[in-house]
C-alpha cells in the first residue's frame, strides 16, 4: 500500500468519497492506491493512535514478527502487546497472518498495511 491515511470526517464525506470512487470504476479508471480510515470524533483518533500503539506500528514496520518478538524488542509485557495489535488490527493498520515454520509448528506474523500514515483531524 502507498497512502494510508487516518482523518475525521462527517458520515457524508465517508459517502461522498465513496460515490467518486464507486463513479471513476464504473469509468474503468484505476482506483488510487490509498487507503482512508475516518473517525466522526477527534477524541476516537487518539484512542487509536497512543504512544504505546506508534511504538507497536513503528517497531512491526521495521521487522515483521510475532507478538513475542515484537513484546521483547519493546520491553513490554505479551499480553499488553497482544491488545495493542489487536487495535491496530481492527482499524487497519496492521496485518496478522499464521506464517508455518517448517519442523517448528506455526506463528502469527505481524505486518504493517503500510510504510507510513499520516494524520489530519479537524476539530470544530
Amino acid at each position: 500500500m502507498t497512502k494510508l491515511t487516518i482523518k475525521t470526517g462527517t458520515e457524508e464525506d465517508f459517502f461522498r468519497r465513496g460515490r467518486v470512487l464507486a463513479r471513476a470504476a464504473d469509468r474503468g479508471e484505476q482506483l488510487p492506491d490509498e487507503r482512508i480510515i475516518s473517525f466522526e470524533d477527534p477524541a476516537d483518533v487518539m484512542k487509536l493512535i497512543t504512544a504505546a500503539r506508534l511504538a507497536v506500528f513503528r517497531v512491526v514496520k521495521e521487522i515483521p514478527g510475532s507478538i513475542t518478538e515484537i513484546s521483547a524488542r519493546l520491553h513490554r509485557d505479551r499480553s499488553a502487546v497482544k491488545r495493542d495489535v489487536d487495535e491496530l488490527e481492527r482499524a487497519g493498520l496492521v496485518t496478522v497472518t499464521e506464517k508455518i515454520l517448517p519442523g517448528h509448528g506455526r506463528m502469527k506474523e505481524v505486518r504493517a498495511t503500510a510504510n507510513r500514515f499520516s494524520l489530519q483531524a479537524e476539530v470544530s
